[in-house]
């Protein structure tokens, strides 16, 4: 997506094909998941199913170099459980967005129940090797040629995560035409994020659940459970 692509508009609940949820919490939304990495440690895959665990986001790779040490362990774990499952990647600002585009796709594999692939934009101000925070320009390039290239290969759209300072300072109206996961712990969404409606909602950084130890993120889905299923049905590979 060029630059010049990116305007104020963005998509509501009912232009993404999702009913307007009532409420301000995430009891009212009747799907979670979580999303994971390394730090979780084993995961009990069953029970995780089985505590409701409806969907997972497993981190895959992290520039053009890294790949988190229990991502393939992760995502057959989850597969065999039956648990739909995608890949995130953590962007890094600085490292061309195609070179990271070429990592990813050689690490994650096309699997018939995997969601659409997740790209997470965030600033790194602990970061050892890169703290940089590109324009606008800049960024909406670099991650256009990242996610270009995975829906090239996966053939599905990727989804874009942000917290709220990096949306705020940067994304604000870009990227109409792409789902957001939005990170909101303090407050529903519709709140801190100006003009941005979402298909994922993360709650928690501090979630429990069945399998894992310690904290987990707790993530919410934007529509029905019957709206669940037909999003599902509508990205499963042939």
């Amino acid at each position: 997506m060029a630059l010049s692509g990116c305007r104020t508009a963005t998509l509501d609940p009912v232009s993404l094909g999702l009913t307007r949820i009532g409420g301000d919490v995430p009891d009212h939304y009747p799907v979670h998941g979580i999303d994971i990495s390394k730090y979780q440690g084993t995961v009990d895959w069953q029970a995780a199913r089985r505590a409701g665990v409806e969907f997972v986001y497993i981190k895959a790779t992290e520039g053009g170099d890294r790949i988190d040490d229990r991502f393939h362990e992760n995502w057959r774990g989850a597969r065999d459980a039956g648990i739909p499952h995608g890949a995130y990647h953590f962007f890094y600002w600085c490292r061309p967005g195609i070179e990271q585009a070429r990592w990813f796709i050689a690490n994650v594999p096309q699997d018939a129940l995997s969601l659409p692939p997740v790209l997470d934009v965030e600033w790194t101000p602990d970061s050892p090797t890169c703290t940089r925070r590109p324009d606008q320009a800049e960024m909406m390039r670099e991650m256009s040629a990242f996610m270009n290239a995975l829906e090239r290969h996966y053939g599905m759209r990727p989804i874009i995560y942000a917290p709220i300072d990096i949306h705020r300072e940067r994304l604000v109206g870009t990227f109409p035409t792409h789902d957001f996961w939005l990170r909101a712990v303090a407050d529903h969404p519709r709140n801190v994020y100006e003009g941005r409606d979402f298909h994922f909602w993360q709650y928690t950084a501090t979630g429990t659940v069945d399998g894992i130890s310690g904290n987990v993120d707790r993530n919410a889905f934007a529509g029905s459970r019957e709206e669940w299923r037909r999003w599902l049905a509508s990205h499963k590979r042939r």
